[in-house]
């Protein structure tokens, strides 16, 4: 890759940028690299651009940056430069993507709220490309939860695409990143979205797809992931809907069948990641613990009606809320709404 040979011979890309002729030839450009370099050198206003990233609050992240995502950073091909507006956090790290058709059906739809909010009340981060259908719904789900995710552009971050997903983009930044290896200003062409799956399934452990007819983009995601070495999880569809049949295909060449986020928990070993940040909350420090813990699931329960089932004065029920929050037993969802940070937190009473 000649931006990797730049780096090599220069130490960092500034000292690249700046190099004479001889000394690019020398890294080891050819005369059309080298030709295309100098002309894209002339034409830019370095300054300019970098004025233009900071009014649209867009960072850019590039290999020698320790904030550049070490997950992507192992990839055969990572970007040599990555724009980023919101907030790729160490947490992110612990990612899955899922992707599907942008014509999905109720089922589809419904497979993924079920499946992403389970993952995300898990703590995983949803990685997705913001595209109708599939990639919404699961964007949508994570955020609904609490949850962090991460839309990956196929264009700049200055032009959403879909444009009927701009708000949605913007909750995204609240809660995650939006991400593009594409300058401001570059559209949606069709070209720009296959190589954009390397980086969905890059910054990820493993890539999901729900659904997905036999040529689905979400298929080449799935083929970035088993080349990068991430696993690769299907959801079985109806044997005579054409939009199952990408998915089933996936499951007989050798992706892990998937019926529920414990699937996916159990196969990256995430399980005991869980179970080991929560060994010393499981069991309740408290009665007052005990009882909330009995009307807790992982359906959202407001903390009036938590007062009421419990007959515990909501003074009470917040303040220990408060703090089973900070011990990880539970999560406030919004709205003094609380749920279950784990389905399998098991409750004892205390005597």
């Amino acid at each position: 890759m000649k931006v990797r040979a730049l780096l090599d011979f220069f130490g960092d890309l500034e000292r690249a940028w700046t190099a004479d002729a001889s000394a690019l030839r020398q890294a080891g450009l050819d005369r059309r690299a080298l030709s295309n370099l100098l002309k894209t050198r002339a034409k830019l206003d370095l300054d300019a651009e970098l004025e233009k990233l900071a009014r649209q609050n867009v960072k850019v992240l590039t290999w020698q940056d320790p904030a550049y995502p070490s997950r992507l950073f192992q990839i055969p091909d990572p970007p040599a430069v990555l724009y980023v507006r919101g907030q790729i956090a160490p947490e992110d790290e612990w990612a899955i993507a899922v992707v599907g058709t942008r014509r999905a059906s109720a089922y589809g739809k419904m497979a993924t709220q079920r499946l992403v909010t389970d993952l995300a009340i898990n703590c995983l981060t949803i990685v997705s490309g913001l595209a109708r259908g599939i990639d919404g719904e699961a964007h949508r789900a994570a955020l609904e939860h609490s949850g962090r995710t991460i839309a990956v552009l196929g264009c700049g971050l200055d032009l959403i695409y879909p444009p009927e997903h701009r708000n949605l983009a913007r909750e995204i930044v609240e809660r995650g990143a939006l991400v593009s290896e594409y300058p401001l200003g570059t559209r949606p062409e069709a070209s720009n979205f296959p190589p954009r799956n390397r980086i969905i399934s890059g910054l990820s452990l493993g890539v999901l797809v729900v659904e997905a007819g036999s040529k689905s983009g979400a298929l080449i995601t799935a083929d970035y992931a088993a080349d990068q070495g991430r696993d690769v999880f299907a959801v079985p569809g109806n044997l005579f809907v054409p939009n199952s049949t990408g998915t089933n295909r996936l499951i007989q060449d050798g992706a892990k069948l998937v019926t529920s986020s414990q699937d996916i928990l159990e196969e990256l070993n995430l399980t005991m990641a869980v179970q080991q940040s929560e060994v010393r909350t499981v069991v309740p420090e408290s009665e007052t613990e005990a009882q909330l813990l009995q009307h807790l699931s992982l359906e959202p329960v407001h903390v009036d009606e938590l007062a009421l089932q419990t007959q515990l004065p909501i003074a009470t029920v917040t303040s220990n809320l408060a703090l089973m929050e900070l011990k990880g037993m539970v999560r406030q969802m919004g709205g003094m709404n609380y749920v279950l940070l784990h389905e399998s937190l098991v409750t004892y009473r205390v005597d």
